[in-house]
C-alpha cells in the first residue's frame, strides 16, 4: 500500500509524504538526496591575477560552493586524469573585476558603495565562456550561478581578481558542494490522541502545550471543548506531561510506516526532479543488487 502524497510544493522547496515504507528505505532516499544525485560545480580555479586580502586557496574554496544552475543531465562526468576540458564534461565561467575610485563621490562621503566602483564582488559577476561548441549544443542556455547576490570577496581601488573556473560533474560523496540540495530530513507523522474530554482551562492549556494549530478549541453546549485538529504539525516538545492535570489525559505516539520529508533545494535544479532523481537511482541499486544476486551460483 505503498503511496507518496505531496503536501506543500515551492520554488525551492518540497514537502511530502511517503508511507508504507520502513525506516531503512527511507533513510537511503534521504542519503541519496544529500549524497548521490549529481550537480555541476566549480571543480578547478586558474588564477591569472588576484591581488585582493582573499588568498587564491580561500578563494577558490568560495567559489567552489557557489551553486551554479546547470542541469548535469545534459553533461557527461570528466574521466580522472583528464586536465582539459571539453564541451560535454566542463562548463567554463570568468571572473574579471577590478576596483576603482569614483571620481564623482563627495570629498565628504565615508560610504565605500559611494567611493568606489566594483568593491563588492558578488557572483553576478561570474559570466559563462563557452567551450568549443557550446554555443550550437545549448543556443537556450542560461548557465549561471544560482544566485546573483552571494559576496565573494572586498576590493579596494587598485585591487582586482581574475580567474577562469571550470565546473564538473560530481555527487555529494565526494564533495559537499556538489550536493543539490540545502536540507533533506525526514520525521514519522506524530498521532496525538485524547483519552478524555479536555474542557474549559484544561482545554486552553492543553491548546498552549502544543505548537500552534495542533489543537482547537471549540465551543460545544456553552463548554470549551479541545480536539486535536492537525496532529502533523506538532514538534513532540512533550510539555504537556508537565501539567499534573493533563499527562494522563493524552497519548502521544507516531505513524510507523508514516514519513514526513522535507527537501529543500539550492536552486540548481527544482525539488520534485530531484526526487525524481534520486528515486531512479534507488531503484537502480535495487536492479543491480538482483543482478548480483542472480549472477551468484546456487549450490
Amino acid at each position: 500500500a505503498f503511496r507518496v502524497d505531496v503536501i506543500r510544493e515551492e520554488e525551492d522547496t518540497l514537502e511530502f509524504d511517503m508511507v508504507g515504507i520502513d525506516a531503512a528505505i527511507a533513510n537511503a532516499f534521504r542519503r541519496i538526496l544529500l549524497a548521490e544525485v549529481p550537480t555541476m560545480a566549480v571543480e578547478k580555479v586558474f588564477v591569472y591575477n588576484n591581488t585582493s586580502i582573499v588568498q587564491d586557496e580561500i578563494l577558490a574554496h568560495r567559489l567552489g560552493l557557489i551553486p551554479i544552475r546547470a542541469d548535469p543531465r545534459l553533461f557527461e562526468y570528466r574521466n580522472q586524469g583528464d586536465q582539459e576540458g571539453t564541451e560535454i564534461d566542463t562548463l567554463q565561467f570568468q571572473l574579471k573585476i577590478k576596483c576603482k575610485r569614483n571620481p564623482q563621490a563627495a570629498k565628504e562621503s565615508s560610504d565605500p558603495d559611494e567611493l568606489y566602483f566594483n568593491h563588492k564582488v558578488y557572483s553576478k559577476h561570474m559570466t559563462w565562456v563557452p567551450l568549443g561548441n557550446q554555443t550550437d549544443l545549448f543556443p537556450d542556455a542560461d548557465f549561471r550561478p544560482v544566485h546573483d547576490d552571494i559576496l565573494i570577496a572586498l576590493l579596494r581601488p587598485g585591487q582586482e581578481i581574475d580567474v577562469l573556473m571550470h565546473c564538473v560533474k560530481g555527487i555529494g560523496k565526494d564533495h559537499a558542494k556538489f550536493s543539490p540540495v540545502a536540507t533533506a530530513s525526514y520525521r514519522l507523522l506524530p498521532d496525538i490522541t485524547l483519552l478524555q474530554p479536555v474542557e474549559d482551562e484544561a482545554a486552553e492549556t492543553l491548546q498552549k502545550c502544543f505548537s500552534p494549530g495542533v489543537i482547537e478549541i471549540q465551543n460545544i453546549n456553552g463548554k470549551k471543548v479541545a480536539r486535536v485538529a492537525n496532529a502533523r504539525l506538532d514538534t513532540f516538545s512533550r510539555e504537556v506531561f508537565r501539567h499534573e492535570g493533563l499527562k494522563n489525559l493524552v497519548r502521544l505516539a507516531r505513524v510507523r510506516n508514516h514519513y514526513i520529508f522535507s527537501v529543500e533545494s539550492t536552486g540548481i535544479l527544482p525539488p520534485d526532479v530531484l526526487v525524481s532523481e534520486a528515486i531512479k537511482i534507488l531503484m537502480g541499486k535495487c536492479q543491480r543488487f538482483l543482478n548480483e544476486l542472480d549472477s551468484v551460483p546456487m549450490e
